[in-house]
């Protein structure tokens, strides 16, 4: 075996005239004996056993679950017995959990509604400004993150198209905004496991991959569309070939469940969000939560006034006392049957109010529900089940059929997304799952896309049952949705050195689980600085965005191109471009504003300690009017999050939180 000496360099002979044959060197023994240090000796195959071992520490590989409980051959009987029996509590435990993971998902879609959604329907008004292909995609992202459900942010499109107020080729870009909108959720949620950084890489990374496709699908696609309305005439050409007649409603799956949990505590009346951006001057008045769940609407022929014999019916039917003019008209009134048996359906708080206790007790849920969820799925998967679920969920099958595994797993994606019928419930699901190791980012990147392609599924079901005269744009927009996901799985799924979504998710996982602060600033950058800047650019006209956007994109182009070549080929660049030093230190490091970070959390935990105490007390102590209270609440929760670290305190405002909604609810349940 060959053995690798690791000593002092010496100098090699010469060859030719004048070397000095091996008898005369010097014999270098002496020197060794006299305090020369010799490293040990390291064979070839512990440096080959070295290199595996690096490489098994990649932090994006499956980590092995340790088993440290009794093993099943040692346990007697009644062990076996209440083994069997924890596990099956476990499972029924985790079923509930994720019931109330899922309807804490609803409700804060319904918070987010209450809050914003007014505000989603006055952005739809201006058609001059939804004309603008990229002001449009901007509007549609927004939207669909303020009412946190593209589902509704669609059905505001359609609307908007069946009323005549929108042209279906400007309603394309705002449907590929709601597609990128959509992706906000599953990522909030990873933010939920950045305790465990490696575990943090990893959720964060399978969370991101979907936000990576949906943004470069749109970087390809929407120019495309732009320029040749391929989705506009591909739908077009298919709607027209075909006799579609209207059908009967979506299935009702998973909501059968949910939706008697979620319906006594708050129902919404998203028709108003509709109406307001249709251009109703009335809508805007009116509240978002129902209040009257049965209701039944008569037309019955009344004698009314109007204005002047003009407006009458007909000459038979007008006439005059003194100055009034009378006529026989039609007039239809909704009779008020039933009233809506929820929390809030007798409330005298306004949208704002109640989306915002909403909004809280929802984060809280969610968050109490994920971390119980992962650390009850790290009790259970384990040992031999840990490895017979990882082997069924990662593997592929046996060559040359190994391709086809990736394309059931968008297929098992698609069919879970139309079972739970949204795809930010089936993402935010596995989200936890990738966090832990369960499941590989490689095998969660084509389950995402599976769940792009089931949610415009549910929306082309949701189409079909559209009245006639409506029925046409309603499925030609749903049918743009759907060509759009399967155009972006065409470009970056079947080609493997195309995922790039995969490379960048990873790249952003490594970079958030170094420094946990930036995936706060990824998700502000991206889904709201970023759109605002580049919808502000688009409003002043095409000549502006590209004269701003086409020096910073070939900025960004050539740092990747550089970044690629430092890697790969660097004797292809020229010295001073080998590496970034040559640049201030803050411009390719995050390590100064790390600094800056750690500095500001470090005076919010000397300073705001009191400060969060007294406004926690506060929101207890003023318990109406509520608008203070959520005033003080949510100062309460600012403060407590500013320091991480103080979990005494942040105990102690979650106590006192709980105190401040359980207050407002029994007030707005006595008032009932």
């Amino acid at each position: 075996m060959y053995v690798i000496l690791f000593s002092q360099k010496m100098p090699r002979p010469e060859i030719g005239d004048g070397s000095k044959s091996p008898a005369e060197l010097p014999d270098k023994s002496d020197a060794l004996e006299k305090g020369s240090t010799v490293l040990p000796a390291v064979s070839t195959m512990d440096l080959m056993d070295d290199k595996q071992d690096v490489e098994e520490d990649d932090p994006w590989d499956i980590p092995e679950l340790q088993d440290t409980g009794v093993k099943w051959s040692e346990l007697d009987t009644k062990g076996k017995v209440l083994r069997v029996l924890m596990a099956i509590g476990k499972f029924i435990v985790l079923l509930g959990l994720l019931y109330l993971f899922v309807c804490s998902l609803d409700i804060l879609s319904s918070a987010f509604q209450l809050v914003g959604g007014k505000a989603a329907g006055d952005i739809f008004k201006d058609n001059a400004v939804l004309s603008n292909p990229v002001a449009g995609l901007v509007i549609g992202l927004m939207v669909t993150v303020l009412v946190q459900s593209s589902s509704t942010s669609s059905s505001i499109v359609v609307s908007m198209v069946s009323s005549g107020l929108l042209q279906v080729k400007y309603a394309v870009p705002i449907i590929m905004g709601t597609n990128i909108g959509t992706s906000v959720t599953n990522t909030i949620v990873a933010m939920m496991q950045a305790g465990d950084r490696n575990e943090f890489r990893r959720a964060f990374g399978g969370a991101t991959v979907h936000d990576f496709f949906n943004w470069l699908s749109v970087i390809i696609l929407l120019p495309l569309e732009v320029a040749s309305g391929f989705l506009y005439k591909l739908t077009k050409l298919l709607i027209d070939s075909f006799h579609i007649e209207s059908g009967e409603n979506a299935p009702d799956l998973l909501n059968v469940i949910t939706d008697p949990l979620t319906d006594s505590i708050i129902q919404l009346d998203k028709s108003v969000i509709s109406d307001i951006a249709t251009g109703d001057p009335a809508a805007k008045n009116k509240s978002l939560i129902k209040v009257w769940c049965k209701t039944n609407t008569t037309t019955t022929l009344q004698n009314v006034t109007v204005p002047g014999q003009d407006n009458c019916t007909s000459i038979e039917f007008c006439w005059t006392d003194g100055n009034v003019t009378w006529t026989l008209m039609n007039v239809t009134k909704k009779i008020n049957l039933e009233r809506c048996k929820h929390i809030f359906a007798n409330t005298t708080l306004p949208d704002l109010a109640v989306g915002l206790i909403l909004l809280v007790l929802s984060l809280l849920i969610l968050c109490t529900c994920l971390i119980l969820i992962v650390k009850l799925l790290n009790s259970m998967l384990k040992g031999q089940v840990a490895i017979v679920i990882k082997k069924i969920l990662n593997t592929d099958f046996p060559f040359p059929f190994g391709w086809v595994t990736g394309y059931l797993a968008i297929v098992v994606g698609a069919g879970m997304t139309f079972i739970v019928q949204s795809s930010s419930v089936f993402t935010s699901a596995i989200t936890p799952l990738v966090g832990i190791g369960v499941i590989t980012i490689e095998r969660a990147y084509p389950l995402t896309l599976g769940s792009n392609i089931g949610t415009t599924t549910t929306a082309i079901l949701a189409a079909m049952a559209s009245p006639p005269e409506t029925l046409g744009n309603s499925l030609q927009i749903a049918f743009c949705h759907f060509f759009f996901n399967i155009a972006g799985i065409i470009i970056w799924y079947p080609i493997p050195f195309m995922r790039v979504p995969i490379r960048l998710a990873k790249a952003l996982g490594n970079r958030t689980a170094k420094y946990r602060w930036f995936a706060v600033f990824y998700l502000i950058l991206c889904f709201l600085v970023l759109p605002l800047v580049v919808f502000g650019l688009s409003l002043a006209g095409w000549q502006v965005l590209a004269g701003v956007g086409v020096p910073i994109l070939v900025l960004v182009i050539l740092v990747i191109i550089v970044n690629i070549l430092q890697s790969h080929r660097p004797r292809w660049l020229p010295p001073v471009l080998r590496t970034w030093n040559f640049l201030p230190h803050w411009m390719h490091s995050l390590s100064p504003m790390d600094r800056m970070v750690t500095a500001m959390t470090a005076f919010c935990s000397r300073r705001c300690c009191c400060c969060c105490t007294y406004y926690c007390a506060a929101c207890f102590l003023f318990l109406h009017p509520v608008f203070l209270c959520q005033k003080n609440l949510f100062k309460c929760l600012f403060f407590s999050i500013c320091n991480y670290e103080m979990t005494a305190l942040l105990r102690l405002c979650i106590k006192e939180i709980l105190k401040c909604i359980l207050h407002v609810a029994s007030v707005e349940v006595s008032n009932s």
